[in-house]
């Protein structure tokens, strides 16, 4: 029994979602080896080898995988799918795209986002937005699976000493084409990958309170920022600093809510932090069920205070 990893990476690094899944992998039993699909991604292959736990990484490097058009890597996968028993993808926008496309060529269930492995075929995945937790057991020979970040620790990204075996890669499917990308500059962390996040929520009442509060405490706690669904639907915050079910699911060190009275869909995405604070000045609100420490405050004087003191 062995399962395969498929990589998220740019060509030069892996991205931090491939070790949480490493780490799935080798919780379904047997080997786990790694698949590193691109063009010019020999780095990128080189630190899949170095990861912990990993026994072989297998390198296609090809112009039709440059950019991680589902279409080719999906056929990339499909061509060695025959040797693994378990296939498993980073649950991220690349690997929802991917692996379903996957999973109806092999005519398996595609079980998605799981948070534990039970077993190598019984596996728990967050439903109903997380509110009821579902163990689900699969008779299909080719388990496809996408996992859940936040639900298992990151593997060691050295320690491993892989070979690394050089493969064809596939050709070029022609149903879709790579026209541009438009990447957003930050130069804070990473949401997903950050340790220390601070979120602002509809209490602000605009985008200038937003940026004017939350911006100097992520500063002095060296913080990505993120935002509530109603803060990022009022334009308050963009779009990409979401934090809930329909945005991004993050689990950091240091949760820090400002304003957001914790609803369903923002809880699904910030509930398994490790630490959680609070900073609401309604008694009743939800947040404060999951909060560590809750703080009953104005948060327009409370954090002003928070940043001084820090």
């Amino acid at each position: 029994m062995t399962s395969l990893v498929i990589a998220e990476h740019d060509n030069a690094h892996l991205k931090s979602a491939t070790l949480n899944t490493v780490t799935a992998a080798a919780a379904c039993g047997g080997e786990v080896h790694v698949l590193v699909a691109g063009e010019g991604a020999a780095a990128a292959a080189q630190a899949a080898a170095k990861i912990a736990g990993v026994t072989k990484v297998i390198h296609a490097d090809g112009a039709a995988l440059k950019d991680g058009l589902a279409e080719n890597l999906a056929a990339q996968v499909l061509a060695i799918a025959s040797n693994y028993s378990h296939l498993l993808f980073p649950a991220t926008a690349s690997g929802k795209n991917v692996a379903p496309r996957v999973a109806a060529k092999l005519d398996v269930a595609q079980i998605s986002d799981i948070t534990r492995v039970d077993g190598p075929d019984t596996f728990e995945r967050p439903i109903y937005a997380g509110n009821a937790i579902a163990t689900v057991q699969s008779g299909d020979a080719v388990k496809v699976i996408t996992v859940r970040g936040t639900g298992f620790d990151a593997a060691a990204a050295t320690g491993g000493s892989a070979a690394v075996e050089t493969v064809t890669a596939v050709q070029d499917a022609g149903k879709s084409r790579f026209v541009g990308r438009e990447v957003t500059k930050n130069d804070r962390p990473e949401l997903t990958a950050a340790k220390i996040i601070v979120s602002g929520g509809r209490a602000l009442g605009s985008s200038e309170k937003f940026n004017e509060v939350i911006t100097p405490l992520a500063d002095k706690l060296g913080a990505a920022i993120g935002a509530s669904r109603a803060a990022v639907d009022a334009g308050y915050a963009p779009n990409d600093l979401q934090v809930g079910q329909t945005g991004k699911i993050v689990a950091p060190q240091l949760y820090i809510a400002c304003g957001i009275s914790g609803a369903i869909q923002h809880l699904a995405g910030m509930k398994d932090s490790k630490v959680i604070v609070a900073i609401n000045k309604d008694p009743e609100a939800p947040i404060f069920s999951v909060a560590d420490y809750g703080l009953e405050a104005d948060l327009f004087v409370a954090v002003p205070e928070l940043v001084k003191a820090l």
